[in-house]
């Protein structure tokens, strides 16, 4: 086993990706605190333990877990369950943040709430983690973190709340290997691609039906989110992460699917136009021609203007 005698926090583990992480984590070794609230996917409350039944399924295939139903959005729940690792366990080595909650409306129809909740969660509940975490990490000199972000860092529609919280998540996860590196800590992040309540329910369906007889998708993309593979397929890349033999790994963006696994050129300079007389300074006149000739040839509007009907 791979992850033989470590200890892991795995957030958002009651269901989904968080699920089969934390089974992977058990039949690799490690003793796991099981974080799931039971919420609803617009993070209403709902009457279920789900944390309570993944670790009932991980001690019956002889595993070690534990259930923590608190919620990450909260400073101080997540410091408590950071001590109950160590309370329980002696230890923190892997700490991997899934938990996460949608509420999708177009800009201007969202509310202030709506925006506020996601960021909360996601970016926030992140940042709680990894700041308590990081305190035993540092001190114990090792540790393993997995960030999920998502490919709608690159900009969603109907969800630019989710998409700034997940762009935030590869920020946040850069800064913590550069900060944390030198003490032997990783931080890597995940954009999955798999088919969970978060991902595909009847609303989300339909959604996607609309954006392809609006032209918005194609047939072959259509195609491809009907058939999303299951969060089982992302499993065991968060294991390997997770590691020693993933230790010059550090900074780094995944995404991960089944029967495939890629990188990002994340943050690299594309094109460049450069000035060298008047002292560098461009005029907006120059930059009328130099942009579209230059910087954005051959590079569409992602969403061009439509004329009304």
């Amino acid at each position: 086993m791979n992850l033989e005698g470590k200890s892991a926090i795995v957030t958002g583990a009651g269901r989904g990706i968080g699920k089969e992480i934390a089974l992977l984590l058990a039949r690799e070794g490690a003793s796991v605190i099981v974080n799931d609230p039971g919420v609803g996917r617009g993070g209403e409350a709902e009457d279920v333990s789900p944390a309570d039944d993944v670790v009932a399924e991980i001690e019956a295939a002889g595993g070690t877990a534990i259930a923590n139903k608190d919620s990450v959005a909260d400073y101080a729940n997540a410091g408590r369950m950071v001590k109950q690792a160590v309370d329980t366990y002696g230890k923190l080595d892997i700490m991997v943040n899934v938990a996460g909650m949608l509420r999708e409306r177009m800009i201007w129809n969202m509310t202030e709430d709506d925006f506020d909740q996601v960021i909360s969660v996601h970016l926030k509940g992140h940042w709680n983690m990894c700041h308590h975490a990081t305190k035993v990490m540092r001190t114990a000199r090792q540790g393993r973190i997995v960030n999920f972000s998502s490919d709608a860092f690159k900009g969603a529609v109907g969800q630019c709340n989710y998409s700034a919280a997940k762009a935030g998540i590869i920020g946040l996860t850069r800064s913590i290997a550069r900060e944390c590196g030198r003490y032997g800590i990783t931080a890597n992040a995940i954009c999955p691609m798999a088919a969970t309540r978060m991902t595909v329910n009847d609303a989300v369906i339909a959604g996607w039906q609309r954006r392809l007889d609006a032209g918005l998708l194609t047939q072959s993309q259509y195609d491809a989110r009907m058939a999303m593979p299951g969060p089982e397929f992302v499993a065991p890349i968060v294991a390997y992460l997770c590691t020693d033999d993933a230790e010059d790994i550090n900074g780094q963006l995944f995404h991960a699917e089944r029967s495939r696994i890629h990188t990002y050129y994340f943050g690299e300079e594309a094109r460049s136009i450069y000035k060298y007389d008047n002292d560098g300074l461009f005029t907006v006149d120059e930059l009328k021609s130099f942009v579209p000739e230059g910087l954005m040839a051959g590079i569409p509007n992602i969403a061009p203007r439509e004329d009304p009907k």
